[in-house]
């Protein structure tokens, strides 16, 4: 099993503080937080991607960029691409130039993004939004694979004989597919035999353990090798320590600001008490006995090979974040990675990277 240190990048006051960082700051912790990642032994390290309010994610070309100056291992995702409202060959120049930059260390999450605010900011519709997703990703995945890409899309001018620069090195860069709710993204990475990500933060698993059964039956409809299909979950959070008493007296007053925020902000929290976040909930909080157990539970169905922790403290102190952090990868871990197989396909930086391919329809390779 594989494992991923993501952040949304939210600039927001402290849950437990009430204290809010300087924008620069915030920054300055999230390319810590990367740094440390890598120097614990994570094997990625993602930033999410939006543009509205709490989050300052709008450009995570940049932000990978500068982690892949200060990095040499760790992988760098999206979490995720909100390729819905962007130009997929803008979009394309920006994550084939951050290829190179990170020595082929770069996977793409994509989706079509949440938040009505960033919608209206790019005038994309609700009715439009998922043709706007599988144009742009569908696009995207033509000028990755061509060097000369001729198209007439409904949502960006027409290509002809389009030429894109640069080339990028790794061919093809491996995309994932990000879903919350929808059936349309779970199908979309089924029919290009792409892996999935599912968000599996927000509510109980039954949702999100359905869509993964849905992504797995039309896998197959699609004609790809069942053994191929590739899954990764997310967590709605996560603090371990040595006795489940100590984490859950240290997790509880991040818990209980976080609750409070979604009550200022007039949000029925789907969780209303600790216990019942521990026990209902993604979030892995108590010993690693107890945080092992759980990720096996969710293994029973998903059969996922990648998760997902929150890069930041998130309400935490620095001690015990790192604290957290570091019993994940000493008692946690090895279990996990021994326990449950890694994704079958290359997770190594690229160096060199063949000719472009010819171009692929539907059912063709990841």
């Amino acid at each position: 099993m594989k494992f991923l240190a993501i952040t949304l990048v939210v600039h927001a006051p402290d849950p437990v503080t009430g204290l809010q960082k300087p924008t620069t700051e915030r920054f300055r912790e999230v390319i810590g937080n990367a740094l440390l990642a890598e120097e614990l032994g994570f094997d990625g390290f993602g930033v999410g991607e939006r543009h509205e309010r709490p989050f300052i994610s709008s450009s995570p070309p940049v932000v990978l960029s500068h982690i892949a100056a200060l990095t040499s291992r760790i992988r760098l995702f999206t979490a995720v691409t909100t390729l819905s409202l962007l130009d997929p060959v803008r979009a394309y120049e920006d994550y084939a130039t951050l290829d190179h930059l990170s020595a082929g260390r770069l996977d793409l999450i994509i989706g079509k993004g949440n938040g009505t605010a960033q919608r209206e900011l790019f005038h994309v519709t609700p009715e439009d939004q998922w043709e706007r997703n599988a144009e742009s990703y569908e696009l995207f995945r033509r000028i990755w694979r061509q060097d000369k890409v001729s198209a007439s899309p409904r949502f960006r001018p027409e290509l002809r004989a389009a030429e894109v620069w640069p080339r990028p090195l790794q061919q093809p860069i491996r995309v994932w597919h990000g879903s919350a709710t929808s059936r349309a993204s779970v199908d979309l990475a089924a029919r290009y035999g792409d892996p999935l990500f599912s968000a599996n933060v927000t509510h109980p698993i039954e949702p999100y353990a359905e869509l993964v059964r849905y992504y797995r039956k039309r896998w197959e409809h699609y004609g790809h090798d069942p053994a191929r299909a590739v899954v990764g979950a997310g967590t709605a959070g996560y603090y371990a320590a040595r006795t489940s008493q100590e984490a859950v007296a240290a997790y509880r007053p991040v818990f209980e600001g976080h609750l409070a925020f979604q009550k200022r902000l007039g949000v029925e929290p789907v969780f209303a008490t600790l216990d019942d976040f521990a026990e209902r909930s993604s979030a892995l909080i108590g010993s690693p006995e107890q945080v092992i157990d759980k990720v096996h539970r969710y293994h029973e169905q998903f059969g996922h090979s990648v998760l997902h922790l929150h890069a930041d403290a998130g309400g935490l102190t620095r001690a015990q974040h790192r604290a957290s952090l570091e019993l994940f990868q000493s008692d946690i871990a090895p279990v996990l990675r021994r326990d449950i197989p890694d994704p079958p396909f290359p997770w190594a930086p690229v160096t060199t990277g063949p000719e472009p391919e010819a171009a692929d329809g539907p059912g063709g390779p990841p």
